[in-house]
């Protein structure tokens, strides 16, 4: 393994995202690495099929402006500073290979549950940040 120089933790911004930034913290402090963070939000019409028939644009301003702030909050509590929080709508998979090719990331940090069976055969965004990905991948597990 060489030296990781910068490395992308992507959160959910959930509780998990803790565990989850600590071993991101834990590389930074080890390689003395940039850290930068990532949430990408799926837009409602991707997450409900596009079939809803009523404007949800509304609705995303409002998830986009928590998040956001959210965001905000996360990061400074790792020290990240605004130019290094990315906040990013899309396919999470996709939109984080597509971060870390801009940003020229050499390690992603993701969180995965380690699903078995039917769910891992559906996928996991842990999984498909893992296959394609420009870098390398850690999946740290999280809520065992």
């Amino acid at each position: 393994m060489g030296e990781y120089r910068h490395i992308i933790v992507a959160v959910d911004l959930t509780e998990e995202a803790l565990q989850v930034s600590k071993r991101a913290c834990a590389l930074r402090t080890a390689f003395s690495a940039k850290l930068s963070c990532a949430h990408v939000i799926e837009p409602l019409s991707l997450a409900y099929g596009g079939d809803i028939p009523m404007d949800l644009s509304t609705i995303q301003e409002q998830i986009q402006e928590t998040a956001k702030s959210h965001l905000a909050e996360f990061a400074q509590t790792l020290g990240i500073p605004p130019e290094d929080q990315h906040l990013i709508f899309g396919r999470p998979e996709t939109e984080i290979h597509t971060l870390a090719t801009q940003i020229d990331a050499d390690l992603i940090v993701v969180g995965s549950h380690g699903r078995h069976g039917l769910a891992l055969l559906l996928g996991s965004t842990a999984n498909g940040v893992l296959h394609g990905a420009p870098c390398d991948v850690l999946a740290v597990r999280v809520g065992t």
